[in-house]
């Protein structure tokens, strides 16, 4: 199978090209050199590529920042998103497309009414949220309209090796390095009450794969383990790991104006259509991103 990844020197587009590859597939890869908005420059790299499959991975994806600066969010999103449909209905034969959306699209769902299936309403709360509601009636639009087989994703929580240190798993693990060296007795952290549902990012690609090659166009499915953990445990398995005796800081300049406090997925669907199942437990999860980030900080 031929592949195009938009996004693809990304967190995630990183670990997806390595394992469409692995699993076989040629991969062509479009990043920052190409504008995602500009919808002339993103036909021509589809044109070219030729791809019998799409994986629309390019946003600006950190959800506490979208309040910063909405508008630009809404265009990478959503405006982005429409020129990658725009442009896949230019190839003969057209590919499968799979975008990337997100579980925030749900909104701050009550605990009885988790885990969250695809049927949940869509009720958005933060810019980046309603960025991906935007996104994905386009790729509704595109399905129904012009018969483009799109899938839609929803991602919950995914961590792992790579990842940016603004989101929470590798900010926590760099702190406690940094700590450690410095000789430090405290780091800084957010919102410890919080609940999500995390799964490792080689997780995640795997399920992507399998949804372009068995999901039904049309569809939306969630990505995710189905259970939670607290922020505060994941804090305390870090600083297990690490081995070090840190005392946890609350700074409210890293907490979110809105911070959505539990997010539990269930991935029925995903299971049904492609046999899908999480591999890798979140401790050694952990464990890669602190071995990671010993490496970085030296």
């Amino acid at each position: 199978m031929r592949a195009l990844v938009t996004g693809g020197r990304g967190f995630v587009g990183t670990w997806l090209s390595h394992h469409l590859r692995a699993e076989g597939d040629e991969v062509v890869v479009i990043d920052r050199e190409v504008d995602i908005t500009d919808a002339a420059a993103v036909r021509r790299a589809l044109t070219d590529a030729a791809p019998d499959a799409v994986y629309h991975l390019a946003a600006l994806a950190h959800v506490g920042q979208s309040w910063a600066d909405p508008a630009a969010v809404v265009q990478v999103n959503a405006l982005g998103t429409l020129s990658v449909l725009e442009a896949a209905r230019q190839v003969t034969p057209a590919p499968t497309v799979l975008v990337t959306s997100s579980a925030e699209v749900y909104g701050r769902v009550p605990a009885d009414q988790q885990p969250i299936g695809e049927s949940q309403p869509l009720a958005p709360v933060t810019p980046y949220a309603a960025s991906k509601v935007a996104a994905e009636y386009l790729c509704v639009q595109a399905h129904l309209a012009h018969d483009l087989p799109v899938i839609r994703v929803r991602p919950f929580n995914h961590v792992g090796p790579g990842q940016g240190s603004q989101f929470v798993v590798p900010a926590l693990a760099a702190r406690i390095v940094e700590a450690q060296r410095g000789g430090r007795g405290d780091i800084r952290i957010g919102n410890l009450q919080a609940r999500r549902d995390l799964t490792d990012v080689r997780d995640v690609v795997r399920a992507y794969r399998l949804l372009v090659q068995r999901g039904t166009p049309g569809q939306v499915y969630n990505v995710c383990r189905g259970q939670t953990v607290a922020i505060a445990e994941v804090a305390d398995r870090l600083l297990r790991l690490a081995g070090a005796n840190l005392r946890l800081v609350t700074d409210p300049a890293l907490v979110r104006p809105v911070d959505v406090p539990v997010v539990q997925g269930d991935a029925t669907l995903l299971r049904q259509a492609t046999g899908w199942e999480p591999r890798i437990d979140l401790d050694t999860t952990l464990a890669d991103v602190l071995a990671e980030c010993s490496e970085r900080v030296g």
